[in-house]
């Protein structure tokens, strides 16, 4: 347990993961949203939000069921501590979450300080950040709740916005007014009048001090938060909330609750290469560009383009003669868009999800606790699939109704459970697992295990599965 300088307040990190961030599409989808991509450097998001903070004490991420293990695996590629991972039953927007957070904090340290963060932010400037961060705990050890205004650069209309009586004080100032986003006239207005910064959505606040306020000004719906959190479930690694009570939570923003309400509210100005990549545009315009301000990534050629993005994941991309063009390849779709029409793009995603197209909730690859599955190709009674098994995992002892799977190692060891017997198999060796028999199958090694699969039969939907035994709490 890592203390602040302060000596006296613990401070723990609250980062938000529950968002979907659909205007990023392809790439961001409902069950891999963008904060667990690689959307710039070496990490993802989420990875780069935790190392922003990684100098306090361990972090409490709230995300939701789905993305449980992806969450835990992510943080455990940069963070040996434990992290305490709250699982959301339903979506209940950021007070609630927030407010389970703090009590969550409060069962762990004596008065402790949150510093709460979406876990899809951009921050460029990490020096610039922890010297707001540094300004804002003081702030906070005074009894104030703390928001930073991000000092704009532009006539923003995409973001809300904080007046203050004093917008450039490094130390914060009062807060006058939250604002919802403007028009363009407003914004410009806005940005003229000098007292106006754009809402982060990051916040610093005592845990007490918060909970007090929420009740002070209405929030009747406290006390179901914290019944969720003490009639809670560990599951694993995980707290699962209890979902009667957090269901009972209103649905509401934490600015609405209290932030827009409270006579506490302290603004910490931040100009630190703030975006929430939001957008494919606000991508491009965070990104490091060429000298015809083409912003690349991954395997791309182009020629004579200007003010582009080129976002290739699985395969090669050329782009010639294009002016403020996005074009952003994944492995089952393609965007191609004007760039200043990115925020568009929500369009796309509403009717994918009216038809019910695979697109709108997954990837072709679709991550599991013990490993990911590719489909590579597939037919009327058939599909073929790429699956890869971490070491030491293994999936849930299973059966099938309606489909026969059979299993051929491509790279290292596998380990199937076939009815009541058990056989090793190498590289190039397969076997055969009929329709109704119960198996397993495991990676016994310490490389991953990767094998095609072939599915036959009369229906080949993934909720054809029984499931006997399971090491990620799954089993039936």
């Amino acid at each position: 347990m890592q203390e602040n300088q302060s000596e006296t307040r613990t401070v723990v990190p609250v980062i938000l993961s529950g968002g979907s961030g659909t205007r990023l599409w392809p790439k961001s989808r409902k069950a891999y949203p963008k904060q667990l991509h690689k959307l710039y450097g070496d990490m993802t998001m989420l990875q780069h939000t935790m190392k922003r903070v990684q100098q306090f004490a361990p972090p409490i991420v709230v995300c939701n069921n789905d993305q449980r293990f992806m969450v835990a695996s992510q943080i455990a590629e940069i963070d040996s501590r434990k992290a305490e991972i709250i699982l959301e039953p339903c979506a209940r927007n950021t007070a609630p979450a927030i407010a389970v957070a703090a009590y969550r904090a409060k069962q762990l340290y004596a008065n402790p300080i949150l510093v709460v963060l979406a876990a899809d932010h951009l921050i460029s400037d990490l020096n610039a950040f922890h010297g707001a961060l540094e300004q804002a705990i003081v702030a906070a050890e005074q009894e104030r709740l703390v928001a930073f205004g991000v000092i704009p650069h532009k006539p923003e209309t995409g973001y809300g916005y904080i007046q203050s009586e004093n917008a450039t004080s490094a130390s914060g100032s009062k807060i006058v007014q939250f604002v919802e986003k403007p028009d363009l006239a407003t914004a410009q207005s806005y940005l003229a009048a000098g007292t106006y910064t754009w809402n982060s959505g990051m916040f610093v606040f005592p845990a007490d001090l918060l909970l007090a306020e929420v009740a002070s000004l209405g929030g009747d719906w406290l006390a179901q938060c914290e019944a969720s959190l003490v009639n809670a479930e560990t599951d694993l690694d995980f707290i699962r909330l209890a979902e009667p009570e957090f269901a009972q939570c209103e649905n509401i923003s934490i600015d609405y609750a209290v932030m827009e309400k409270t006579p506490k509210a302290w603004m910490v100005p931040l100009d630190a290469g703030w975006s929430d990549l939001g957008s494919w545009e606000s991508l491009w315009e965070s990104s490091a560009k060429d000298e015809n301000g083409n912003a690349v990534f991954g395997d791309a050629f182009i020629k004579n383009c200007t003010g582009s993005l080129i976002h290739s994941e699985d395969r090669f991309v050329a782009a010639i003669g294009l002016e403020n063009i996005a074009i952003i390849e994944s492995d089952d779709a393609l965007l191609v868009v004007n760039r200043e029409a990115t925020q568009d793009v929500k369009y796309v995603v509403d009717w994918l999800k009216q038809q019910d197209r695979n697109e709108f909730q997954h990837h072709r690859q679709v991550h599991r606790p013990w490993g990911s599955f590719d489909t590579l190709d597939a037919g009327k009674r058939f599909q073929v699939k790429r699956i890869e098994v971490k070491p030491g995992a293994s999936i849930s002892l299973q059966m099938h109704h309606h489909r026969a799977e059979h299993w051929v190692v491509v790279e290292g060891t596998a380990l199937v459970q076939k009815g009541e017997k058990e056989q090793l198999l190498g590289e190039n060796e397969s076997i055969y697992i009929p329709l109704g028999e119960k198996h397993r199958l495991s990676n016994p090694g310490k490389l991953p295990l990767h094998l095609i699969e072939v599915r036959s039969g009369g229906y080949l939907g993934e909720d054809d599965i029984v499931r006997f035994q399971d090491a990620y709490g799954r089993a039936e």
